[in-house]
């Protein structure tokens, strides 16, 4: 399998663009498959200019409904007309930040009414690609929600991102995980992921949601991470530098940073 991030905070390459946003491109032997389409429409470039052919993709998933993983959904579907549209039943409640700013995505217009798919139980979208809907929560210490609200019946209350998702690839004897911003816990997800397939881990990939992090959050999931053992991993987006400049000095693993750009074969 192939993985390639289109869009992501840091850019290193010559001629492709950055934002604050985080989209993955994913190839297996019988799927394309988009992870997320970034904050806006520049991840559509960016895979042209690495000869990706967006318009080929044959499923589009959706992480959770924040602007800077689904802002680019519309683009997508005026290029790509073939592509069904995974994702949770909340993805597109209204979600806002502590200022009362909406951070949501656009509840589904013509183009996507078609298209989408609501997963509320794990399915194989592809063969060994597969996309888990239920987070459980085991350690609520790892969670993300602070300073975030979604409405519900014209309340303004916390997040608890139940529209939240990831994906698993099983490659070899191995399970990968590749995450968006891991707001119910990147511990979590991992324990999921563990649970369910009963493998060791291979790759762990994406947004971890600890730049904001307490001090004590951040070692818990070091220690977690010791403890799991995984080959190797990848941040980006969410993780924040800092934190993966901490990162590199605790962890076992292989460690590394995933810019816009980036390719990954597994």
């Amino acid at each position: 399998m192939k993985i390639i991030t289109l869009i992501e905070n840091l850019v290193y390459q010559q001629g492709l663009s950055a934002e604050h946003g985080l989209s993955i491109y994913i190839e297996s032997e019988n799927q394309k498959i988009l992870f997320d389409t970034g904050q806006s429409d520049l991840f559509l470039s960016n895979a042209k200019k690495i000869g990706i052919n967006i318009a080929e993709i044959d499923t589009l998933v959706l992480s959770h409904g924040h602007y800077d993983h689904t802002g680019g959904l519309y683009p997508f579907l005026k290029i790509n007309s073939k592509a069904r549209v995974l994702v949770k039943r909340d993805v597109f409640t209204p979600k806002y930040k502590t200022n009362n700013r909406f951070i949501g995505t656009l509840p589904p217009g013509g183009l996507l009414r078609e298209r989408i798919h609501y997963v509320d139980s794990m399915m194989e979208i592809a063969t060994n690609v597969f996309l888990v809907p239920e987070i459980l929560v085991k350690d609520p210490n790892d969670t993300h929600f602070r300073g975030l609200y979604k409405e519900e019946n014209h309340q303004l209350i916390q997040d608890d991102f139940t529209d939240e998702l990831f994906l698993a690839l099983k490659s070899g004897n191995r399970i990968n995980i590749i995450t968006a911003c891991s707001h119910r816990g990147i511990t979590n997800i991992c324990h999921t992921a563990t649970d369910l397939f009963k493998l060791p881990v291979g790759l762990i990939l994406g947004g971890f949601h600890l730049k904001n992090s307490s001090q004590g959050q951040f070692d818990q999931t070091m220690e977690y991470f010791k403890q799991l053992n995984p080959q190797s991993i990848g941040v980006c987006h969410c993780t924040g530098v800092e934190r993966y400049a901490e990162m590199s000095g605790q962890c076992k693993a292989h460690l590394f940073y995933n810019y816009t750009g980036h390719e990954i074969n597994l």
